[in-house]
């Protein structure tokens, strides 16, 4: 996958390059730099490395998307610009290549995303393990990066004790250390302050793909926590009066509301609750008739029929959809057919805030790109490389968080490369 440059430097052999962290990321700088035929060794805090990648892999590994480039790209929002540089050598078309290589076939679904057949990743992550090894790629489990010492050397907490490796910064390394959720998987984001405390600018760990606090009635969180609101579209208005709707469905929890229609406006619902302390979702409760339709048929005489019976027949509202229209409805908007049709055309959901960064999928916020040159050095600490999620982007699931994490550990290895050979001219 790493066309080989002319003058790779060959390293002594007391020098090796360093992957700090060992998840899709870390993994794929270690592919690039053992593929140029140099030293490494990855270091993970986990028992065995790619631990958060097999859990998400659980229900149905979610590789990438097929969608056109375009609209793929549009996914990383203000980010868009820096990652379109990692996709352009290694997009959704060359990651289903990789995997190929890997003995992994993959198919598109019909959403578009891509998936492995087996529909594992368990199967991905041993073939390339496997493939990293025979490399000479070297792992340690159990080494928890502390910082750097004195003379730059990386400390680690190991089961033996503290170890340091590469005295004196001659050794390049690639720091792939996961974002700030799911911290009992490896990703606890106490690089942080290890980073501001080197000069190193860093930006605070934020929830991203995650659930939503929500101020629920007693008899709606007891009758209906864990309990999903299908076929609905939900719109969200910024107050900069930009518009973005969704549709699909949501769970109702205890504190709130989580699922893919809610991950996929997270990150503009979390900004808006940042800024003016709450947001309001819009809810369609019957998307699929418009709203003269359904007040037309709200208007139908109810005769002996309860309002329960009589939303359930006229409109197709019930359980809990009808739970949601009494939460959050006055006695007055249930009066009349129209004002009852336009609630349930809109129904208001108020967001009080995100639930904890450790329950998120994924993270917003970590290195700003203004540290890092165009080949992701920290400017302050040259040598030092970062990839993956503890970089300042966020992504919708769907597979465009793997696919740029991916990316970006190949652009970091190439990074490295360049850097190494780059210093070895100049010698």
């Amino acid at each position: 996958m790493c066309a080989s440059p002319t003058h790779w430097p060959t390293l002594p052999a007391t020098e090796r390059i360093a992957v700090v962290g060992g998840g899709p990321a870390g993994l794929m700088a270690a592919e690039v730099l053992s593929t140029a035929g140099l030293r490494v060794e990855v270091f993970d805090a986990m028992p065995s490395m790619g631990r958060k990648f097999l859990l998400a892999g659980r229900g149905g590994l979610n590789l990438t998307h097929a969608e056109a480039s375009e609209r793929f790209v549009s996914r990383y929002g203000g980010r868009q610009r820096e990652v379109a540089r990692w996709l352009e050598e290694f997009g959704p078309q060359q990651l289903r290549e990789w995997a190929g290589e890997l003995g992994i076939e993959t198919f598109v679904g019909s959403s578009g995303r891509v998936f492995p057949r087996e529909m594992k990743a368990a199967p991905l992550l041993r073939a390339w393990l496997h493939r990293l090894r025979a490399a000479g790629v070297t792992f340690h489990a159990r080494h928890r990066w502390l910082g750097w010492d004195a003379d730059r050397a990386l400390r680690f907490a190991t089961p033996a004790g503290e170890m340091k490796v590469g005295a004196g910064g001659t050794v390049g390394t690639v720091l792939a250390l996961g974002g700030g959720s799911w911290a009992r998987l490896g990703s606890d984001g106490a690089w942080l302050p290890l980073l501001a405390a080197r000069g190193v600018s860093v930006r605070p760990l934020r929830p991203a793909n995650c659930g939503f606090n929500v101020d629920w009635s007693e008899h709606l969180r007891r009758r209906f926590a864990g309990v999903p609101v299908k076929t609905i579209v939900a719109e969200f208005v910024a107050p900069d009066g930009s518009r973005v709707k969704r549709e699909g469905e949501f769970l109702i929890t205890t504190h709130g509301v989580e699922g893919s229609l809610i991950y996929a406006l997270s990150a503009p619902l979390r900004d808006c609750i940042e800024a003016t302390g709450s947001a309001t979702l819009l809810l369609d409760l019957a998307p699929g008739r418009d709203l003269r339709r359904l007040t037309n048929d709200l208007a139908h005489p109810r005769g002996r029929d309860s309002l329960s019976n009589h939303l359930r027949r006229r409109a197709g509202i019930d359980g809990v959809k009808a739970a949601l229209l009494h939460e959050f409805a006055e006695a007055a908007d249930l009066a009349t057919p129209a004002q009852l049709a336009a609630l349930i055309k809109s129904l208001p959901l108020r967001l009080v805030s995100p639930r904890p960064l450790d329950e998120a999928i994924s993270s917003a916020g970590g290195v700003d790109f203004a540290a890092l040159d165009e080949n992701l050095m920290l400017r302050e600490l040259p040598g030092i490389f970062c990839a993956g999620e503890m970089l300042d982007w966020e992504a919708p699931t769907g597979g465009y968080l793997l696919t740029a994490c991916l990316a970006s550990g190949r652009a970091a290895g190439r990074g490295v490369l360049d850097w190494l050979a780059t210093a070895n001219t100049e010698r």
